[in-house]
């Protein structure tokens, strides 16, 4: 299926692009060209710039109850590479992985990438279903997991399945990967802490963040946070792949962070990520004519809405982007031929305007029809 234009509305996976804060970027990065940055022109530190994982522990610490420190982080161009540089370094050829089914098909296709068997266990109400990966990979090296806002159903993961999730991993000597990519964004309850602050002194749990859904997916900045005993690893692999990082980016990240300005940002994207959420679900329900269930996720910048069996989600979503609105398929998401393929559309609303939802909801249902 052809992309999706990012100025189209409900296309999943984009930040409010239009509130990029681009005057207070480009200060930053200029201040970092003009004190004539010699050193910082070289290779660089093999495991990213140094006031950066500085920033970013700090961050992680208050933001995320995520207590690490920086020679605990590994910068990353972006999540996708943690996942390839922790299945890289982590597993060998052929290995089980648990993958949520269904789940975030790019880093999916990481792990297929890089030699791993992806299992997909069912994920429900609850998240990730640990009973149901017991009995389909006892003997999983890895698991991927999106605890706080499971993409793409939106469901956040219980307590008592994280630390199901952590027992088993203790068990089998795995290692999870926790995908924490838009956990800053609830609307109707405060954030719950990531699920590696439940990790204590057993260190299974690999951190992986990004500044994709705070800032922009086109920066490429994401970062891992390991168990000091995976560290060496990682970093080789960082390294020897060559998933760095350009230095004028790390330093105006580490600007950016360190002085509070992504606080600042953040705040000021969830009453835009607010109003737009709300224009989106009052579109659904006074032009949705039934067609379109209300969805109940209070996570992140998409909404899912599950359509009947006998819609083809595919030829919906295809037929919306010929008409420009940028819906992807939840069919698309299931890993595998085993189980039943939910039909439904994934609807982003974080880039696009409330004064479009009306009218896309509309193309959206007349298409249905």
């Amino acid at each position: 299926m052809s992309m999706a234009n990012p100025a189209w509305p409900l296309t999943p996976g984009l930040p409010a692009l239009d509130a990029f804060p681009y005057a207070l970027w480009g200060r930053l990065e200029g201040r970092f060209w003009r004190r004539h940055p010699t050193p910082d022109l070289s290779y660089g530190d093999p495991q990213g710039f140094l006031p950066l994982r500085e920033a970013l522990a700090e961050y992680l610490g208050a933001a995320r109850g995520v207590v690490c420190h920086p020679h605990q982080i590994v910068i990353t161009p972006g999540a996708q590479a943690a996942v390839s540089i922790a299945a890289l370094a982590l597993t060998d050829m052929g290995e089980r992985v648990w993958v949520e089914n269904p789940g975030y098909d790019a880093a999916y296709r990481c792990l297929v990438l890089a030699g791993a068997a992806a299992v997909g266990i069912g994920v429900d109400a609850e998240g990730l279903d640990v009973d149901d990966g017991r009995h389909r990979a006892p003997d999983a090296r890895l698991a991927m997991v999106s605890p706080s806002h499971q993409y793409p159903m939106g469901v956040t993961m219980s307590l008592a399945r994280r630390l199901a999730l952590l027992e088993w991993a203790n068990e089998a000597n795995a290692f999870i990967l926790e995908d924490d990519y838009d956990s800053e964004f609830r609307y109707e309850c405060a954030p719950t802490p990531a699920l590696k602050a439940l990790d204590g002194g057993n260190g299974r749990v690999i951190y992986i963040g990004t500044l994709s859904k705070l800032l922009a997916p086109g920066l490429r900045l994401g970062f891992l946070v390991a168990p000091d005993g995976l560290i060496d690893a990682l970093r080789t692999v960082r390294n020897g792949a060559d998933y760095r990082v350009p230095m004028p980016l790390q330093a105006t990240a580490a600007d950016f962070l360190g002085n509070g300005h992504l606080g600042t940002h953040i705040r000021r994207s969830k009453v835009l990520y607010t109003e737009r959420r709300a224009a989106l679900l009052s579109a659904i329900k006074s032009e949705g004519g039934g067609l379109l269930t209300v969805p109940t996720a209070s996570t992140g910048l998409h909404l899912v809405t599950e359509l009947s069996e006998q819609c083809d989600d595919q030829a919906l979503a295809a037929a919306a982007r010929e008409r420009q609105i940028g819906v992807t398929p939840l069919s698309g998401y299931f890993v595998d031929a085993s189980g039943t393929k939910r039909q439904g559309l994934l609807m982003g609303f974080g880039n696009t305007r409330p004064e479009s939802m009306k009218g896309a909801i509309q193309t959206l249902c007349s298409l249905i029809e």
